[in-house]
């Protein structure tokens, strides 16, 4: 086998860091020639910039600004501002239903399948060993959601919340980019679905109100359409993007939705929880 002495050893240092110097030259001399930046640079502009006042509840945008530049004015707008500013956390946990029969004609007849009331079974342990105050659970008013919700209920506070919302069925939100060859729905489905789609993801896709002083943590058990499209639309992605994302059955989705406004995404699709061979997602 080869050995280096130490005077090779640091002639091939010395050559890497001549080649990697090289190559940084290059990068440097080729940004004016193709526009491009490092995204580290202190000069970066981001394409996009984050929508502040995206669930219309920023402060600014609620209070009347002050007019006559008065400092009672001023001391008034400052308090006004103060008051309307959120104080808590949105948790939101986006629950996918578990697997279910395909081939039934009806809604009624797409029940879920053995493996999908396991999935389900599995996803509500998991819910209960977080150890969460749990406020609110939203359920689909599919069957194939309702049977996962009554299954994960058996897990969760006896005097939990429950409500039931057609808003959050699944359906077609936005044509997808790029689109998919096997699955186009007619141009009207997406006409109807968007618009109730939108729907719920502003009834449930807020920051706190100012009033409300702990962090809340709500359960929608919903769909794989429904929860793509609002973790698009949470992080201020392109909505069309929905479906390069996958989703598994059961899995557990958690959004927080920061007293500022800002959104953190803490999980998707997480199937931690289940052994590999209760893990589907079609």
């Amino acid at each position: 086998m080869a050995t280096f002495s130490r005077f090779h050893k640091i002639a091939l240092i010395s050559l890497g860091a001549v080649g990697g110097g090289f190559a940084y030259y290059q990068l440097g001399s080729n940004e004016k020639k193709f526009g491009v930046q490092n995204s580290w640079t202190t000069n970066f502009t981001p394409n996009v910039k984050w929508e502040k006042n995206w669930d219309h509840r920023e402060p600014e945008s609620i209070v009347k600004p002050a007019k006559n530049g008065k400092i009672e004015d001023d001391n008034r707008y400052n308090e006004q501002i103060e008051k309307a500013k959120s104080k808590a956390v949105r948790h939101l946990f986006l629950i996918r239903h578990g697997q279910y029969n395909v081939d039934g004609n009806t809604d009624k007849d797409r029940i879920l399948t053995e493996l999908g009331r396991q999935q389900a079974e599995l996803t509500g342990k998991r819910l209960a060993e977080l150890d969460i105050k749990w406020d609110l659970l939203v359920r689909s008013t599919m069957t194939r959601a309702q049977e996962t919700a009554k299954i994960i209920g058996k897990y969760l506070p006896s005097d939990i919340e429950i409500k039931d919302c057609q808003l959050i069925e699944e359906g077609a939100p936005i044509p997808p980019e790029p689109p998919v060859g096997h699955w186009r729905p007619e141009p009207k489905q997406f006409f109807q679905d968007s618009a109730r789609i939108e729907a719920a993801f502003r009834r449930y896709f807020h920051r706190a109100s100012p009033e409300q002083t702990q962090d809340t943590y709500t359960l929608l058990v919903c769909h794989a359409n429904v929860i793509r499209f609002f973790v698009c639309k949470a992080l201020q992605f392109p909505p069309e993007g929905w479906l390069r994302i996958s989703l598994s059955h059961a899995s557990i989705t958690w959004v927080s939705i920061l007293p500022n406004g800002n959104v953190v995404l803490r999980s998707l699709s997480d199937t931690g929880h289940m052994e590999p061979k209760y893990i589907t997602s079609r």
